[in-house]
């Protein structure tokens, strides 16, 4: 990625003066990011560094001061602590993270996806249409999962969607959305879901020198139906085969409002002997990408590696630990896209994919006003970093 940096050709003034606002639950992801922003800019030599379209271009943090204090109640307020008039602002949030608590009426209140949306929707009321424009990084989409309507039910994801554009944000981005057709919600506006395969591949190669990249001794697999593209977009990038499990229901009872399970059945190819990679959006409780990691070693798999955007391991590690243990995976891969808990990082079996950079690569292309259109597709650069491990140069 180092040399990549020099060639990102942003000469263009940018669009306003940086700003990033990351609320409190993605401070950590936020510092990285601007970590590498004010490394960036420091180095870059602009023969227009002086004129006014630049002017607070190189500074030491493009952070902007804001916070969101709650009342005894439990109600809440955003305030911006500095001048917002004309920036270029990205706000970085994750409505993901559960750790964080406040009090509510005396007792202490851990955070949920709805508090954290809430406090973003905070933090654009206090901008109150003074910068020049907004972008929501949202890396783990709201309620992302209420998608699509199966019964009489709210369209939560849609919802969302529309209020943020309503309140004024030009663009959102997030990852791995778990069915990008939301963004029919707000056709009219800009929406980029972004896939972390780059830095899965980059986690996997750096984790394990003996894996042969190719068709005869690796396989991507899909746990179901839904993740298709997914999968199929990393085996072709390195030119492996793939493969399916879908559930098998019995769709003549109904238990806890919908069909049991009665079996996960595998479609593709053979997968004795081979290193296999399982991707997935998410691992909510993980309990269905380690029935297909067991399916998988039934069927005599070598290595199996799980690769999911977010690891939200609802369910707790223990059942990691013990797959881990009696040699099911062989590693866990997931990003710092959401929080991640200290147990799970000193866990042996995890491998942690850091996106900051990337994120910073997004933001500063974006202030620049420049096409984007290369950093959504990474194929050239896993070709590279494939080449430089067959070549043992990693």
């Amino acid at each position: 990625m180092g040399e990549r940096e020099e060639t990102r050709n942003l000469e263009t003034i940018p669009v306003g003066s940086l700003g990033i606002i990351p609320l409190e639950g993605c401070k950590t992801l936020g510092e990285k990011v601007d970590n590498y922003l004010v490394k960036w800019r420091t180095q870059r030599e602009s023969e227009h560094k002086d004129s006014l379209a630049f002017a607070g271009y190189q500074r030491d943090s493009y952070i902007l001061k804001a916070k969101v204090p709650r009342f005894g109640s439990g109600e809440a307020k955003g305030m911006i602590l500095e001048s917002v008039r004309g920036t270029d602002l990205y706000l970085l949030v994750d409505v993901a993270n559960y750790s964080l608590t406040y009090s509510l009426c005396g007792h202490e209140n851990h955070m949920s996806p709805d508090d954290h949306y809430q406090d973003l929707k905070r933090i654009i009321a206090a901008v109150g249409g003074k910068a020049r424009r907004i972008t929501v990084i949202m890396p783990f989409l709201y309620e992302s999962r209420q998608h699509k309507r199966t019964a009489r039910e709210s369209l939560d994801c849609a919802l969302a969607l529309q209020e943020m554009v309503k309140m004024g944000v030009d663009n959102i981005v997030t990852f791995d959305a778990h069915d990008p057709r939301v963004q029919n919600a707000i056709p009219l506006n800009g929406f980029e879901t972004v896939q972390p395969t780059y830095q899965f591949i980059k986690g996997l190669l750096n984790r394990d020198k003996n894996l042969t990249i190719d068709a005869q001794h690796m396989m991507v697999v899909s746990p179901d139906e839904g993740g298709m593209s997914r999968a199929i977009y990393m085996a072709n990038v390195l030119g492996l085969d793939m493969g399916m499990f879908y559930k098998r229901r019995d769709y003549t009872q109904i238990v806890d409002g919908r069909n049991p399970i009665v079996a996960h059945e595998f479609l593709g190819a053979d997968v004795a002997g081979k290193d296999i990679i399982i991707v997935d959006d998410m691992i909510s409780s993980g309990e269905s990408v380690l029935e297909v990691a067991a399916g998988l070693k039934k069927r005599n798999a070598n290595k199996i590696f799980i690769c999911a955007t977010f690891g939200l391991f609802t369910g707790g590690l223990v059942k990691f630990d013990e797959a881990y243990k009696n040699g099911t995976i062989a590693g866990v891969l997931t990003t710092n896209l959401i929080y991640q808990t200290p147990e799970l990082l000193a866990s042996e079996w995890y491998i942690d994919c850091d996106l900051s950079k990337y994120i910073a690569y997004l933001i500063d292309t974006l202030n620049h006003d420049a096409s984007i259109s290369d950093l959504l597709d990474p194929s050239e650069r896993i070709q590279q970093i494939v080449t430089k491990y067959k070549n043992g140069e990693l």
